[in-house]
């Protein structure tokens, strides 16, 4: 019955989840009554989606348009990086904000109007994961068929990771990130101290300046390093945590499965037993009737002995 489980999973997928459960009990019932064990077993393995998943499920198959393009940009996003442009990279990091506050805007309005309570819709958490898709194409693909049942986040650093450049100066090479702290380096003719030794700085305090400087920029790095180091260890521990999560859901996904097939076999063992039990208690009605009727034709054949007995008797 494909018929009947695309057009269960578009029901379930687009409406409001509160009514998940029953409509796929109904359409359960519905399967387990014609006869078609396969297609209720599919059904009843089709999983409730938290409400910021239904939100996204929704903005995909209400409007699948909206859904090509924001796959079209993360695939500039991605080129873009991987080629190191930082220019595009930039002006593709504004669209995609701006695209994803649009696609929140339509989720919010698609889900308003299929009988949400716009106060209690998680939007943050559907702007997650539509960033996330954004970010990595194996989110993507799962955003795009409609059947999300968890929200997404991108489990990288910042928004997306940004190339590091080698700035090269009048003198010695640096490293630094785009967008952090401009490099120093070579001749700076708008500061005081070059060019003239008797006015500002003198060459120690530029020198004692410089290595302030350094020492700076080392704390910082040394600072990131370590929050990076703490952000991977809280990482790593919530994807066990959660893949701890999902070995559970299955399981018990799986004991419900084997539950109800149980109760499929134990079901279809009932109706064979109830179709003979019709047939014995038929059989039983048969044996009654023939019994009386030989009764009857005993008790005639009895009788006709006795007339003929008695005729012989009157005849002596």
């Amino acid at each position: 019955m494909p018929g009947v489980i695309d057009d269960v999973v578009r029901r379930l997928y687009e409406e409001p989840p509160d009514g998940f459960v029953a409509t796929r009990a109904a359409a359960v019932d519905q399967a387990r009554a014609a006869g078609d064990r396969e297609t209720a077993k599919r059904l009843a393995a089709l999983k409730k989606p938290t409400v910021a998943a239904w939100v996204v499920n929704l903005l995909v198959r209400k409007r699948p348009d909206l859904i090509g393009e924001l796959v079209e940009l993360s695939g500039a996003l991605r080129a873009a990086q991987r080629e190191l442009q930082g220019g595009q990279l930039r002006e593709l990091s504004q669209q995609r904000r701006a695209f994803v506050s649009a696609l929140v805007t339509a989720a919010r309005k698609l889900a308003v109007a299929a009988g949400a309570g716009a106060a209690k819709l998680p939007m943050g958490e559907v702007e997650a994961t539509l960033t996330a898709a954004l970010a990595d194409p194996e989110i993507a693909e799962q955003v795009q068929t409609g059947r999300l049942i968890r929200a997404a986040a991108y489990a990288g650093f910042g928004e997306v990771p940004r190339p590091r450049l080698r700035l090269i100066t009048g003198g010695e090479d640096e490293d630094d990130l785009v967008g952090s702290t401009p490099v120093r380096g070579g001749m700076n003719h708008d500061e005081p101290g070059h060019g003239d030794s008797g006015q500002g700085e003198s060459d120690a305090e530029s020198a004692a300046r410089e290595a302030r400087e350094r020492a700076a920029r080392e704390r910082r790095r040394r600072e990131v390093e370590r929050r990076r180091r703490e952000l991977r260890r809280e990482l790593s521990a919530a994807e066990a945590g959660e893949r701890r999560a999902d070995d559970q859901l299955n399981r018990a996904e799986s004991a419900e499965r084997d539950a109800e097939s149980l109760v499929d076999d134990l079901e279809a063992e009932l109706a064979e037993l109830e179709r003979r039990r019709t047939e014995a208690v038929a059989e039983v009605g048969r044996r009654k009737l023939a019994r009386r009727t030989a009764e009857r034709e005993a008790a005639t054949a009895r009788r006709r002995v006795g007339d003929v007995q008695a005729a012989l008797d009157d005849l002596d």
